[in-house]
């Protein structure tokens, strides 16, 4: 077991109009914070953004699937592997889950809540019976519960996690046995200033109106908001080592977050407003104590003519600064990357807290060589 060490990420990012992530009638999230009315991305719908930025970076069978429908999935690999097709399958696969206990949903073939489970660690359980496949689908009922009874069904969904499943974890909640504890937790994005909801009203036309026919096809109005977004995350290298089991796979794997955490973007709408940005700052500081949220920055709304994302800045560089100053918590490191112009004050502020702006490539490697040096000292 490593020696606990926190790493906090602190993103401020700026998207144009935009409905990211919708509330129950369609607009998009918001929330009260320090008294005014704020722009909000759950922090689902950042973590499901970041599962799908994995996606273009691991293969599939090293990642993992969130679903009602392992018994389909489970059956789908059974006949892949054997010559076991349709019903014959799904009655073996229904019969490999059975002993996990798992309750099973309204629909048929449905689990009755989602399961996140490895794709590596579904073919492993198939592994068990692919030699026996055919005698098992012979059995009757009884003789093929007994059959697999005994089989290390469970041990297969808690080893050899995948990356996701080791940062975000797993809870089944009538089978504590199959958790898995998050190494991260995603805050939900706020805006660091008041936001105002404002809608657009549309219009569609019909291109087969005839000549001379007014009106358009189809009408709607859709809300939107902008916002420069505070976006903070913490990942537990300790915590993260524990579910993966080897020092190289947790290294890479806070890489890959970073990356992908970095750079993902929830899609609601994205057609209509084609909001995807980059970070305009993104500070990783490492600290042994404990995570540190600096929302509290932004809990007086930023109000500038300067630009609010280099307000931001600016301000969650000072918060920064008197946090250390008043608890006495050093970090172990910082480092930081942004697109802040050099000479400013915010750009100053900024180094004095974080260090100087590197590229985000640069910022990675330093990164790892400070854990490779830390798991040293465990």
């Amino acid at each position: 077991m490593l020696k606990r060490l926190y790493l906090d990420v602190h993103i401020l990012q700026t998207v144009p109009p935009a409905n990211l992530n919708r509330d129950d009638q369609g607009n998009p999230k918001e929330a009260m914070f320090g008294g005014v009315r704020r722009a909000r991305v759950s922090s689902q719908a950042w973590k499901r953004a970041t599962r799908k930025e994995f996606a273009e970076k691991v293969p599939q069978e090293e990642l993992a699937t969130r679903t009602r429908r392992v018994t389909a999935e489970l059956t789908r690999r059974l006949a892949a592997r054997t010559d076991l097709q349709g019903d014959a399958a799904a009655r073996v696969a229904g019969a490999l889950l059975a002993p996990l206990g798992i309750k099973a949903g309204k629909k048929e073939g449905d689990t009755a809540y989602l399961l996140f489970y490895g794709n590596r660690q579904l073919e492993t359980i198939v592994d068990l019976v692919a030699d026996q496949a055919a005698e098992l689908a012979e059995a009757t009922d009884d003789a093929l519960a007994a059959a697999v009874k005994d089989l290390p069904i469970a041990d297969k969904l808690t080893a050899g996690h995948p990356i996701d499943v080791a940062l975000f974890g797993r809870m089944v909640a009538d089978i504590p046995t199959l958790n898995v504890d998050a190494a991260t937790q995603v805050a939900h994005a706020l805006s660091t200033h008041a936001a105002d909801l404002e809608f657009d009203y549309f219009t569609a036309v019909d291109d087969k109106n005839e000549k001379g026919e007014t009106g358009a096809g189809m009408i709607g109005t859709i809300g939107f908001n902008s916002a420069t977004l505070y976006r903070y995350a913490t990942l537990g290298l300790h915590q993260l080592h524990d579910n993966l089991g080897n020092l190289d796979a947790t290294l890479e794997a806070v890489e890959l977050f970073l990356a992908s955490f970095a750079r993902a973007m929830p899609t609601g709408h994205g057609n209509s407003f084609a909001h995807r940005t980059l970070p305009t700052l993104l500070t990783v500081v490492a600290r042994r104590d404990q995570p540190v949220n600096l929302v509290s920055a932004f809990e007086r709304p930023v109000v500038s003519t300067e630009g609010i994302a280099a307000e931001s800045a600016l301000r969650l560089a000072r918060e920064h600064q008197r946090a250390t100053q008043q608890w006495g918590d050093e970090p172990t490191y910082t480092a930081v990357t942004h697109t802040l112009d050099p000479d400013t004050r915010h750009a100053i502020a900024v180094t004095e807290a974080f260090g100087t702006s590197q590229r985000f490539g640069d910022l990675l490697t330093g990164l790892r060589a400070h854990l490779v040096e830390h798991t040293k000292q465990a």
